[in-house]
């Protein structure tokens, strides 16, 4: 009778448990885990200064970037006001870059267009005020100035391509009720639309790719009905939509501006008019921008940028509004480097702020004389402008100076705020868009690697003479290492970190400082010093990868002995660097063709190596030295696996397939799972409760496979034998839905899957669960405790035996179960530690609460019992009831108030301590942090108090020194007054 209440006590600490161990505590924050809240690189047309409260005077910078993310910044600080995932919807088929932000004049609004999906959000809170879904790609979006209801309304360009239509939306910037729609069947290419005071103008490009024209259609503002139509040039005068510079949207004189294949000349018509004006550009011109106001009240002026390999130049022009008539104003000269123009407007007033690499200067659009000029200031090296925005302020006073701030995008990726000619901010946005990370050891110096190198090849006598030789070298570094000892103390007793002296990298004892290599799909690479808060150490530009292109990275590894690191990328490019500076070794660009599938981590003979396989599955011969030692697993030309051995044949290995294996019909892999490269595993079974022991299945050449069935809506999970080719198990599951993501990952001797389905109850068919799933599976060799099932007496076996003989291969006993989440989840990874001893944590990113949550192994264990509560042995193991959902606990978000966006992997690395495992996440922002999954163990925490414990030690020597005199003058006069 009393073993019940102690087995319920029991089983609420144990349930309890896991939410203390989770916890992240608040004096934690910002100490073990470090956070970029990034947006990613601003875009030249969806980035603007915009007032969002008109009884104001201060405004906020604006941007949607190229990562689909739309977020404001405090331009006084640089900090991230507010920002909206748009491009987080999974169904969103959007390219990166290809939305549409605007704000109206005086309006407390900014509207944005991304896929399908038109927004309105608070200028200051980023709270959405209306939402609208329509079929279609969105092609442009404007703001409507004016409009007969004295409001500013919203345009939205939408191209249906299975129809072949082309529809304009006058939306309703309130509410975004349709107000009309305009809507035309052609085979014409929508581009943009624009509009002035009186009419609406959608230009198009007509005819077939390489041989296109301009069409403009003229449409009534209040009703949308068309009221003429244009075709501007010749057939052959357009190559493509690259050729088109479309500006002065919502101005009072809007153009469209186009250039020749070889930049030899601009054409630009003022919309509305029937002709158009040539002028000629700068010779060597490779690249043109036209910049102009999106004001209705400002003055028709716009400026040409001309970019040649090695420098710009600026030329003013003006419209006249009576005649159409563009007449140049003046040249502004060429200069060498990269520069950038921002366009600004105070009434009716226009001015162009030029960016250069050394100086900020100011025009007006009415001359060429110089209203301001700054040389850049605070910079540590030239800087690049790419593009640029400007907020113009002219102050007051008899002097009519002027203050300029500026944010420009550089060359190298950040976002930079210039004030004046000073330096404001830097915000790295470049650490956006990452595409593959791994970690590094920070590597010894190279004096002391070549001094133990010769010890080693030594004999003992030499070495020892050596080593002292050394040590007595070693110490000029004394005085050095005695002035830390004090700083050293206060950091250990006050619980902070030390600062390397000179900002030198250096390891520490527990293994929390390492690097992080960072690839990014725009061709850079950045080392991160993951125990200095992630700061970037070092960053390098490895290819300078086209407009709409992506750097396809396929594969990273690092080489601790030589502290190099290498990347392989799809079209048979590579790159290899040190990991402490970033020096590039050597590189090869990327190809026009791919020609990578995928790569393998292998061991050879000559050490760890980064394997390149082709497409179909195909490796080729090899050197003996760089032969993989175990299978390669390949996927060929029709998505069946291939196990690739190796022979050798004297100096070369030849490529040999050993074993195929070939999915069902109607089957696609979505996910392959392996496990871990450092995958410690602390015991080889499992003590259960009554103290009886199931041993693990520890193979470490299996890998699990997940295939789909898009027809019958059904996943089945495969563990295959890599050395055989042999299907040790397989799981189906019913209902799952093939349009969302499904990912599994793999350690030790269990794996997990997850994805999105429907499951039917089995003893009610008429009920369902719906959601979001996770399936755990433990494999065992026997499903006998204290039995290791056919293979235990056996001293050899191999995986190429059938697996009927005896000694063959030994099919694992699995045990399965599957859990419902709260939310979903991607990006699975597990926890690692050095020696395998801490329970593990199944890391999961979640993309509606944008955070990272830490599911318990011990949560999902799959032997909890179900229909019935836990016996007292079970309850000691760690079991408890089964219940098929599981909530997403606060306590269990390791990023707890930070708001992550945009994982996209994650990635883990054990620390020399045993507790600790380190994670690193990235995506859109990127985030690391140090999780405990059985809590600190092995060092003291921050909670413990260093400094009472220092005191009590203290007072105690002090005591002691103060009251061993006293003691020893009384027993000296107790022995004097003693009787004899």
């Amino acid at each position: 009778m009393l073993a019940m209440p102690s087995a319920t006590i029991l089983l609420v600490g144990l349930l309890a448990l896991p939410s203390a161990v989770r916890a992240v505590f608040r004096d934690e924050v910002g100490h073990i885990d470090y956070h970029y809240q990034l947006l990613g690189l601003p875009q030249r047309e969806t980035t603007f200064f915009h007032r969002p409260r008109k009884d104001e005077q201060g405004s906020l910078l604006y941007t949607l970037s190229d990562e689909g993310v739309l977020g404001a910044v405090n331009p006084g600080t640089g900090g991230v006001v507010w920002r909206q995932f748009l491009a987080g919807d999974n169904n969103n088929k959007t390219a990166v870059g290809e939305g549409f932000a605007r704000a109206g004049e005086g309006e407390g609004w900014v509207a944005s267009a991304y896929g399908g999906e038109v927004h309105a959000w608070d200028a200051v809170t980023g709270r959405n005020t209306f939402w609208a879904r329509f079929p279609g790609k969105v092609k442009d979006l404007e703001v409507m100035e004016m409009t007969e209801a004295e409001r500013k309304d919203v345009l939205v360009l939408f191209e249906e391509e299975e129809k072949g239509e082309t529809v304009l939306r006058r939306l309703n910037a309130l509410h975004g009720d349709v107000v009309w729609e305009f809507r035309e069947v052609t085979k014409d290419v929508p581009l943009q639309v624009s509009t002035n005071v009186e009419k609406v103008f959608v230009v198009f490009l007509k005819g077939t790719k390489g041989a296109y024209s301009l069409k403009v259609t003229t449409l009534d503002t209040l009703t949308g009905k068309r009221l003429d139509e244009l075709v501007i040039g010749t057939k052959a005068n357009l190559n493509d939509e690259g050729d088109i510079m479309l500006v002065g949207a919502n101005s009072a004189a809007p153009i469209v501006a186009w250039t020749d294949a070889e930049h030899t000349a601009l054409r630009v018509n003022v919309l509305g008019l029937k002709t158009s004006q040539e002028f000629p550009l700068v010779e060597g011109t490779v690249e043109v921008e036209i910049h102009a106001p999106h004001l209705i009240q400002s003055q028709p002026h716009f400026l040409v940028h001309s970019k040649t390999a090695t420098g710009n130049k600026g030329e003013v022009y003006h419209i006249d509004l009576k005649t159409g008539h563009i007449a140049k104003a003046y040249d502004l000269p060429l200069l060498p480097g990269k520069g950038a123009f921002a366009t600004s407007s105070i009434s009716a007033n226009v001015y162009f702020t030029r960016i250069t690499e050394d100086e900020l200067i100011l025009v007006s659009s009415q001359s060429h004389g110089v209203l301001g000029r700054w040389p850049l200031k605070n910079t540590n090296s030239k800087v690049a402008p790419i593009h640029a925005v400007s907020e113009v302020i002219k102050k007051a006073g008899a002097d009519g100076s002027y203050a300029v701030r500026s944010a420009a995008l550089t060359a190298d990726d950040e976002w930079a705020l210039v004030r004046n000619g000073e330096i404001g901010w830097t915000r790295p946005e470049g650490l956006s868009g990452g595409v593959a990370a791994t970690f590094a050891e920070i590597p010894e110096s190279e004096e002391l690697a070549k001094s133990l190198e010769q010890e080693a090849h030594s004999n003992p006598v030499q070495a020892y003479i050596h080593r002292v030789k050394r040590h007595i070298n070693d110490l000029q570094y004394l005085p050095a290492y005695l002035n830390n000892v004090p700083a050293r103390l206060i950091s250990s007793i006050a619980g902070t970190d030390v600062t390397s002296s000179a900002g030198k990298l250096s390891r520490d004892s527990f293994g929390f400082h390492k690097l992080v290599i960072l690839a990014t799909k725009r061709g850079m690479v950045y080392g991160l010093d993951i125990g200095n808060s992630g700061a970037a150490v070092w960053q390098k530009r490895a290819f300078q990868i086209s407009k709409g292109q992506k750097w396809d990275v396929k594969g990273i590894l690092v080489n601790e002995s030589s502290g190099e690191v290498t990347i392989l990328g799809a079209h048979n490019d590579f790159v290899v660097l040190k990991t402490e500076t970033g020096q590039v070794i050597s590189a090869k660009a990327p190809s026009s063709e791919a020609t990578t599938q995928s790569t393998a981590i292998i061991d050879t003979a000559s050490g760890p190596r980064l394997l390149r396989i082709g497409l179909d599955g195909k490796i080729g011969d090899l050197p003996i030295d760089k032969a993989p030692k175990q299978t390669v697993v390949t996927r060929g030309a029709d998505g069946e696996l291939k196990g690739v051995v190796f022979i050798p044949d004297g100096t070369t290995a030849h490529e040999s397939t050993s074993w195929i294996f070939s999915l069902p019909e109607n089957q696609r892999v979505v996910s392959i799972a392996t496990r871990p490269s450092h995958d410690a595993v602390a015991s080889i079974g499992r003590v259960l409760g009554d103290r009886t022991v199931k041993y693990k299945y520890l193979n470490p050449n299996t890998i699990v496979v997940a295939a789909i069935d898009d027809k019958t809506w059904t996943l089945t999970v495969y563990l295959l034998d890599t050395v055989s080719g042999q299907i040790l198990s397989s799981a189906k599951y019913n209902g799952v839905d093939p349009a969302k993501p499904v990912e599994c990952a793999m350690a030790e001797n269990w794996f997990v899957c997850s994805f999105f389905g429907q499951y039917t109850l089995r003893d009610n068919s008429a009920q369902s669960l719906k959601g979001y799933q996770i399936a755990v599976s433990d494999l065992y060799e026997s499903e006998e405790t204290n039995d290791r099932g056919p293979l235990g007496d056996a001293s050899t076996f191999s995986s190429l035996d059938p697996v009927d003989v005896p000694t063959g291969v030994a099919l694992p006993s699995v045990v399965s179960q599957t859990y419902i989440m709260g939310a979903p989840i991607s990006a699975l990874q597990v926890s690692q530690t050095r020696q395998g001893i801490t329970t593990r944590h199944i890391l999961a990113y979640l993309p509606e609460n944008h955070g990272i949550m830490g599911i318990p192994r011990m949560l999902l264990e799959p032997r909890r019992p179900v229909g019935r509560d836990a016996t007292p042995a079970e309850i000691e193991e760690g079991l408890f009831r089964y219940h098929p959902a599981i909530e997403i606990d606060p306590k269990s978000v390791i990023t707890h108030e930070r708001d992550v966006v945009g994982i996209k992997k994650i990635i883990t690395s054990p620390a020399i301590v045993e507790s600790t495992s380190l994670v690193f996440a990235y995506g859109v922002d990127i985030f690391g942090t140090r999780v405990t999954p059985s809590f600190l163990f092995d060092i003291l925490g921050k909670g413990f108090n260093k400094v009472s414990l220092v005191s009590t030690v203290l007072a105690l020597f002090v005591g002691v020194t103060m009251l061993g005199p006293m003691v020893r003058k009384k027993q000296i006069n107790l022995r004097w007054s003693a009787p004899m």
